[in-house]
Order: C-alpha cells, then structure tokens, then sequence
C-alpha cells in the first residue's frame, strides 16, 4: 500500500470484509479461493472469505450486538423473525445450521424447524 487512495480503500471496505468475518491480507499472499481487489487497476487487497460454519457464527454475534441482548433471551415473535432472516442468508443450507442456530437462541432443532414451516405456510 502506498498512497491515500489505496489506504481510503482499505477502510472503506474494512468493515464488509469484518462483517462478513473474512481477513485481510497482502495481494501477494492470496491463495486460489482468496479474492483480490483493484482498485485504479493496481491489486490493493485479498480477501480470504471465512469457512460456511465459521460465517454463520459470525453472523449469529452480529446478530445478538444488533439485538442488543443473547438472542436466548428474546421473545419467541423476535427469535421467529431471527430464522426468517438467517433462512433469507442461507443459514441452514450449512452443515448443522439448524443446531447452531437451535443453541444461539435456546431451543430445540423441532422448534427452529416448527419456526421454518410456519413461514412456509404462511
């Protein structure tokens, strides 16, 4: 990195790159699966994306901060909307999404599947 163009870069997309639970790293250091950004033609960034599982949690942490609170102790109409919208990201399509999930918010995998349904339904 060189110039403030580049380093204005780097912080405009510091906090996707941290929302999505992913690393930063040198462009040189990029592997097969990491992306690199340009920015003004010149390779300013590569983007290691986290692990499907890894992504999900991060999600779930985001999630509680939003809410302010564990998502545990939400009220059962709050933690409904919760699956509708982690359902919406592709939670459960991860290996054990459904349980992941069943823990961070305190009940059992038949509940967030009953919380599924009910959507589908609906």
């Amino acid at each position: 990195m060189s110039g403030p163009a580049e380093e204005s870069f780097l912080a405009a997309v510091k906090p996707l790159v941290d929302a999505i639970g992913g690393e930063m790293l040198p462009p040189d250091e990029a592997g097969r699966d990491d992306v690199v950004l340009a920015w003004e033609g010149a390779d300013v960034v590569a983007v290691r994306l986290p692990q499907l599982a890894d992504s999900l949690d991060h999600i779930l942490t985001a999630m509680e901060r939003r809410q302010g609170r564990p998502l545990a102790d939400l009220d059962r109409r709050t933690k409904q909307e919760v699956v509708r919208a982690l359902e919406a990201r592709g939670a459960f399509a991860v290996r054990h999404g459904v349980e992941t999930v069943a823990s961070a918010l305190g009940v059992s995998r038949f509940t967030v599947y009953n919380y599924l349904n009910r959507e589908k339904g609906t």
